[in-house]
């Protein structure tokens, strides 16, 4: 078991909210073996690899040259690939391992993202993943206020804008999970939910009054100007006791998948 301090590796560099739920996300990894070479599927800006791993996976593929370029600056990759989840340019059977961390719920051809997955993992290999579930947007605080006053047409509405700012394409149940991949040739052995419904709505509000972030983001290209301990310590006070929550969470809005290829 690793020792690093995950919350704060992740609440230095993002949006506490955000940081919140990667810290979460990066202890569950340390429990597993990833033979190598291992395949990270939307690797995005390579963050999350570069704290969650100690040891730098070897290959990344993401469709945005942007991010690319971040993940190859932060140094969590031996290889760095451009190219889309559908039509990765490896062989058949080339990856031992894989991972996937909260990427699988935006995509909007899924199913040939898996099914390609599928095609370049080795019998046997397995494949970790982790993506928000059927219990997310049911457990929004917006939408459910505006129902508790009988405006249930304005929570729909709620629930859809909040899937837009999050990007979210797929919120499926482990039912749907588990028929999706086994037409891809993988099996479920494992799953579990995490991330309470209190726990959502501090990311919820987060995501809503994220901008000045988003604006010295955009201004500085950090996401916080002052990374010292200090100045996250209240930061820290807030989103401790949902870092530390049980795993699994009988509620949990998320869920982590341990699958394999048959």
């Amino acid at each position: 078991m690793s020792e690093r301090d995950y919350l704060w590796l992740n609440l230095r560099d993002l949006p506490y909210f955000r940081g919140l739920l990667r810290a979460v996300e990066a202890g569950f990894y340390q429990e597993f073996d990833l033979p190598r070479p291992v395949l990270d599927v939307g690797c995005g800006d390579g963050h999350f690899a570069s704290i969650a791993f100690e040891a730098p996976l070897d290959v990344g593929v993401d469709p945005w040259a942007g991010p690319i370029r971040q993940a190859a600056y932060l140094g969590g990759y031996h290889t760095l690939v451009q190219a889309d989840g559908s039509r990765m340019p490896f062989p058949d059977r080339y990856f031992s391992s894989a991972i996937s961390n909260s990427v699988l719920e935006h995509i909007p051809h899924l199913d040939s993202v898996i099914c390609e997955t599928s095609r370049v993992l080795k019998s046997g290999a397995y494949f970790y993943f982790c993506v928000p579930n059927h219990r997310f947007n049911a457990n929004l605080s917006g939408a459910r206020l505006l129902e508790s006053i009988g405006l249930h047409r304005l929570a729909g509405h709620y629930r859809r804008f909040y899937d837009r700012i999050a990007r979210h394409k797929h919120l499926d149940s482990p039912e749907v999970w588990k028929v999706r991949l086994e037409s891809a040739g993988i099996e479920v052995v494992n799953s579990w939910d995490y991330f309470s419904p209190h726990a959502l709505h501090l990311l919820e509000w987060g995501h809503l009054f994220g901008l000045p972030s988003l604006l010295i983001r955009q201004l500085t290209g950090h996401w916080n100007l002052v990374r010292s301990e200090w100045n996250f310590a209240l930061t820290r006070r807030l989103v401790q006791r949902y870092y530390d929550e049980e795993t699994p969470h009988p509620s949990g809005v998320c869920t982590f998948y341990i699958t394999r290829k048959a």
